[in-house]
């Protein structure tokens, strides 16, 4: 098994196996591409319950994309597991999709790589060239760093026992237009031979661009700069959003005039960023700078500029309140959202959490309704609700996630559930004239505090 002089024609006729270590968000949808592109597929979770779900043929993840495509658990070519040493024997290839989360203190946390790759060594056959290839986001000299170590301990050799390589993953989970197989990859590996038969395999995946860039590092640099790159571009909007409505401007007013230069990006301005990379990848580059002891003044800047914004936020929503009399103590507001992007049940990193902690310091109390999350998603200082079927009474919707039932809500039965027509668009994606026709009373990030009664 593994990598040989053949493994080209092997891809080609999809006569090799490829094990899928992690299957989430990133993993799940991976493997289920690979079999669909007709590779005999071994799958890995630790979770039995995710193991289970998946056998099932069961959506284990919040990811709409991946209802009716898991495949039926008797097909020979899919094969989903717990044990990491039953699936590896029987793998030419081994992708690592586990999360890269941070700690408490905001370091980056290992640990799931390299318990990943231990399992994995623990059970490769030696002599057998098996890939093994790092998907999940990390900084540059990760895979070496983390991986190489544990080769030693176990008498294995890099080249001879196992070829190691990295290929980011790129996809959006709940894009069907950047789905696991339209979106373009990089292949790094220290043997340029086995990263050009990535390259083949992977092209069976996609149908963007794959390309083989060189050193592991390379690749490794290229994925964690990709958020670090969105993250700093969030964050000067979310500063001007935080700047201009003290010069009596609407940042989304700014934003249009200077989007008529062919050369502006437009960016929007939010309640916070969340999910499980823009804010989280930015501190695996931030130790990596701090490691080679060069300042990342510029990251260290806009990370904190988005990580502080649903603080900023709950101080305007406490403003609104006071300036409509609603005395301390008594407000009430409706969270419409809870998962971190549109149309997708994951709460993993949503800046509603930070923002309803802030608000709830200010004893201002904090209900949420989320069409693709459950109660028990939801963490225990905040209370579910359906306000078009339960009694509720809030004094202002705050829009958290742009999710189309949001977007095509029926507000008038909405307004009629709550003790006045406010509402404030977190996200900016609300057609605040046509509300405010409708006798609602309109705020949104960015905007001037103009209109409260």
């Amino acid at each position: 098994m593994g990598w040989n002089e053949a493994f080209t024609k092997s891809v080609e006729e999809r006569s090799i196996s490829i094990g899928i270590i992690g299957l989430g968000y990133v993993g799940l949808p991976t493997a289920i591409g690979f079999f669909d592109a007709g590779f005999t597929v071994w799958g890995v979770d630790i979770s039995e319950r995710t193991v289970s779900y998946i056998n099932a043929q069961k959506n284990p993840t919040g990811d709409p994309e991946v209802e009716g495509l898991i495949p039926h658990a008797s097909d020979p070519r899919w094969n989903i597991t717990t044990k990491t040493q039953e699936a590896v024997p029987h793998c030419d290839v081994i992708l690592v999709t586990v999360p890269t989360p941070i700690t408490e203190d905001l370091k980056p946390d290992l640990s799931y790589v390299r318990n990943a790759g231990c399992d994995v060594f623990n059970a490769v056959e030696r002599g057998s060239r098996t890939i093994v290839v790092l998907e999940s986001t990390v900084y540059p000299g990760v895979t070496a760093q983390t991986w190489l170590p544990e080769l030693e301990k176990r008498g294995l050799v890099n080249g001879v026992d196992v070829e190691l390589a990295y290929c980011p993953e790129r996809f959006n989970p709940g894009d069907p237009a950047h789905g696991v197989r339209q979106v373009a990859r990089v292949v790094g590996c220290s043997s340029e031979e086995v990263g050009q038969d990535l390259v083949a395999m992977y092209r069976h995946l996609t149908s963007e661009d794959v390309r083989y860039v060189g050193k592991i590092e390379v690749a490794e640099a290229s994925k964690v700069i990709e958020n670090v790159q969105r993250d700093i571009n969030i964050a000067l909007v979310n500063e001007l959003a935080r700047i201009f409505p003290e010069l009596d401007l609407d940042v989304e007013d700014v934003l249009d005039a200077a989007s008529t230069k062919w050369n502006f990006h437009r960016y929007t301005p939010g309640v916070g960023v969340g999910g499980h990379c823009i804010p989280v990848d930015p501190y695996y580059m931030m130790q990596r700078a701090q490691d080679v002891g060069v300042p990342a003044e510029l990251i260290t800047a806009a990370r904190a500029v988005n990580r502080t914004m649903p603080q900023h936020v709950a101080q305007v929503i406490e403003k609104i309140l006071y300036t409509n009399h609603i005395p301390a103590g008594q407000g009430r507001v409706l969270f419409l959202g809870w998962s971190y992007k549109p149309g997708v049940g994951d709460p993993r990193e949503t800046p509603a959490e930070p923002l309803a902690k802030a608000l709830q310091s200010r004893n201002i109390h904090v209900s949420v309704w989320d069409p693709h999350l459950g109660e028990q998603d939801l963490p225990d200082f905040v209370q579910s609700v359906n306000p078009m079927y339960d009694e509720h009474t809030s004094d202002i919707a705050v829009l958290i996630t742009a999710h189309q039932e949001f977007l095509n809500l029926d507000w008038e039965a909405l307004g009629a559930t709550m003790k006045a027509k406010r509402v404030y668009d977190g996200r900016r994606v609300l057609d605040l004239d046509r509300l405010a026709s409708s006798g609602w009373e309109t705020f949104a990030v960015g905007m001037p505090i103009r209109n409260s009664m």
